[in-house]
């Protein structure tokens, strides 16, 4: 059974950093692109990073471009997103989601209708 759990979110003051991790069981993420989605309340939920299935080609939506980075640990199945410099705009939960080669580039970013969610993990700026 496919299963994503995702894990690091918190308060933070602006201008401070966390680490999200997503991590898969039940399959292993080489051939899946693993999509960054947050929701803020009131709001649609919005793509936020990706990283492709093959040569790790990634996506940054515009709002968080120079400030998170998206990587993957094939051999621990997990995907990290590295954010730095949160503001208060940054507060949501977050998501990650995993679809079968997929392929995310700088103008292509996560699918919304990836097949495997996690439960999400909650991340709030603010001082």
């Amino acid at each position: 059974q496919l299963q994503l759990v995702e894990s690091g979110g918190g308060l933070v003051q602006p201008g401070g950093s966390l680490r999200l991790s997503c991590a898969a069981s039940g399959f292993t993420l080489d051939t899946y692109a693993i999509g960054w989605f947050r929701q803020a309340p009131g709001k649609e939920r919005e793509g936020v990073s990706c990283i492709s299935s093959n040569r790790g080609g990634t996506y940054y939506a515009d709002s968080v471009k120079g400030r998170f980075t998206i990587s993957r640990d094939n051999a621990k199945n997990t995907v990290y997103l590295q954010m730095n410099s949160l503001r208060p705009e940054d507060t949501g939960l977050y998501y990650c989601a995993a679809e079968a080669y997929y392929f995310c580039s700088e103008y292509i970013g996560p699918y919304l209708g990836s097949s495997s969610w996690g439960q999400g993990t909650q991340v709030t700026v603010s001082s």
